[in-house]
């Protein structure tokens, strides 16, 4: 019982802490990203969403508060995460290979004044950083959300932003993964619609 307490503790030590830090030093980059975002849906344009395996997960929750409704009423929000077509994913996974699973989709759906939103905890994974080398051919702006050292996104010279969660663990870094996309949606919201409700 002692031990799992430990761990208990050490989880919420460990979250505030990491929250503590990013409050401040996420200030500019969020911003950035909000900003980057509003102006691809004001202008007609979309939001692509990437990641493997939680980080698809996160995609997928981010899409589906754009797309339907996060805090208030207001019309969709065009997004598309490229994590949820089972038959689009096998057969590019099939037939040429896994890492081209979400570039090959931006090929296929994205257009200039679009928006990628790229997530990796690691930073490297290479069907992200394919996705995200896809977008910069198509003149599609990129947003990196990333953890640890920030990896090969975080140097890719194509990234417009990049928000990083300088943690080892990833348990920790997806935990503000969600924060940081929960965030952009309330700036999304209040900046496009206000107090709608």
């Amino acid at each position: 019982m002692h031990t799992m307490q430990n761990i208990i503790h050490q989880a919420f030590s460990e979250g505030l802490e990491l929250r503590q830090h990013c409050a401040s030093d996420l200030l500019s980059p969020l911003s950035d990203a909000a900003n980057c975002m509003i102006d691809c849906l004001r202008n007609g344009g979309k939001i692509l969403a990437c990641g493997n395996g939680g980080s698809a997960a996160d995609a997928q929750h981010f899409v589906a508060e754009l797309v339907n409704r996060f805090e208030i009423d207001r019309p969709g929000l065009a997004s598309i995460a490229l994590t949820t077509d089972a038959s689009v994913l096998t057969s590019i996974a099939n037939d040429s290979a896994y890492e081209q699973v979400f570039s090959r989709q931006v090929e296929a759906l994205g257009v200039k004044g679009d928006v990628l939103l790229a997530i990796s905890t690691s930073g490297n994974s290479p069907s992200v950083i394919r996705a995200a080398q896809a977008a910069v051919d198509k003149g599609i702006k990129v947003i990196a959300l990333t953890g640890k050292d920030g990896g090969k996104l975080a140097i890719h010279p194509g990234i417009d932003t990049l928000l990083n969660i300088p943690h080892a663990n990833t348990a920790r870094i997806q935990e503000m993964h969600i924060t940081c996309l929960h965030i952009l949606c309330s700036l999304i919201d209040h900046i496009l619609y206000g107090d709608a409700s």
